[in-house]
């Protein structure tokens, strides 16, 4: 069975203030194109279809045109959906009854009580059936009510949740799923553009999806691969944030054979209409790098110009590139200014600014609870954003 294995559309995302609503419609468009050249036998869509969870009805008519463009390709090809913490599980869920009798399944919530389980499509190739499990994102405090017991951890809450769906692991079995995964010690590579939370807590150990025969990960930004071949971020379609320049975006199209057999894998790349692209050098330097090619790229510039002539650098920039994301300078004389920023203590880790302050007032450090309630808030705020 042959899989295309998508995530973090990110519908509505703006970066640095532009709108990316061309250049998501364009990639969109190559997937369907790349999808009716290659007739996969599933797409599967890990999670964050918008950026927000009140998307805009631009936002919504751009995802609406992507979704029916690939139903309508004939045979009809069954397309599986999980919100991530970006979406409003409410929302994407609008309808799924609906669209579930037109080959499209929706997951927007994981189990919230006892009657409720995993959402579970059974599809059939020439080696017999495949169970695909859709798995949304999940906070502990979403299953709070499947349980007898309080579950205050992701690895817990994702671990317990799957153990009671007893999947017989001598079928074979496809998890689709958004949260942050980890293999042991081995670090799973960030970027700037994703969440961070605070002290590590949203972590979930990949022992507790290793027996899966394919795991199609959202969630994380940069593709890569977590622990197994088999346990895999595709990564977002486009470059999100600067940090993201050397990315290689791309979707993944996985074949899964009979049993205990090797998956094969293919990275399925799409030129964007705009690359992110990061430059630095002196500002007649930069300037004279512009062609007709890259102009119209996102730029994020270092200037290293050491003398104080500068004049208005953003500007003169601006005359030869159309999307200038932000303009640094990194000369000595600023160098100098941070090294006298730095002898002054600065705390961004927001926990940690908060710990210190509850210490100067309380005289005392927090408890664990204490502890748990501030990081929820932080993290609940950082997903607002």
């Amino acid at each position: 069975m042959k899989l295309f294995h998508l995530s973090d559309l990110h519908i509505g995302k703006q970066l640095h203030g532009y709108n990316l609503k061309d250049d998501q419609i364009v990639v969109f468009g190559k997937i369907v194109s790349e999808v009716t050249k290659q007739r996969p036998d599933v797409i599967m869509i890990a999670g964050d279809i918008y950026d927000k969870s009140v998307p805009s009805a631009e936002a919504v008519n751009v995802f609406d045109e992507f979704l029916t463009e690939l139903s309508i390709i004939e045979p009809s090809i069954p397309i599986l959906i999980i919100a991530g913490n970006h979406d409003s599980p409410e929302r994407l869920e609008f309808a799924s009854q609906i669209l579930g009798k037109n080959n499209i399944y929706i997951a927007g919530m994981p189990p919230r009580n006892k009657e409720d389980f995993i959402k579970k499509i059974t599809l059939t190739d020439e080696f017999g059936e495949i169970d695909f499990y859709l798995l949304p994102f999940m906070k502990p405090g979403y299953v709070r009510n499947v349980f007898e017991e309080p579950i205050d951890n992701y690895d817990e809450a994702l671990r317990r949740i799957i153990e009671r769906e007893n999947i017989d692991y001598t079928r074979r079995n496809v998890l689709i799923s958004h949260q942050f995964y980890t293999a042991g010690d081995k670090e799973t590579v960030r970027s700037d553009s994703e969440l961070i939370s605070v002290g590590g807590i949203d972590n979930v150990d990949i022992s507790a999806i290793a027996k899966f025969d394919y795991v199609a990960l959202g969630h994380i930004h940069g593709p890569q691969q977590v622990g197994h071949e088999h346990i895999r971020y595709c990564g977002t379609p486009l470059k999100y944030s600067v940090s993201e320049k050397n990315h290689n975006k791309a979707i993944l199209c996985v074949s899964i054979g009979e049993k205990n057999t090797p998956i094969a894998l293919e990275k399925i790349e799409f030129e964007p209409i705009r690359d992110v692209r990061e430059i630095k050098g002196k500002l007649q330097e930069v300037i004279a790098a512009a062609t007709k090619d890259n102009k119209d790229d996102f730029i994020s510039v270092i200037l290293i110009d050491e003398d104080d002539s500068l004049y208005k650098p953003k500007d003169q920039l601006m005359d030869v590139y159309s999307h200038i994301l932000e303009v640094k300078v990194d000369n000595q004389r600023t160098r100098n200014m941070l090294e006298d920023a730095d002898e002054v203590e600065k705390i961004t880790d927001p926990f940690l600014a908060f710990e210190k302050f509850f210490f100067a007032m309380q005289s005392r450090d927090m408890t664990e609870d204490e502890k748990n309630i501030i990081i929820e808030i932080i993290n609940n705020a950082k997903e607002s954003e």
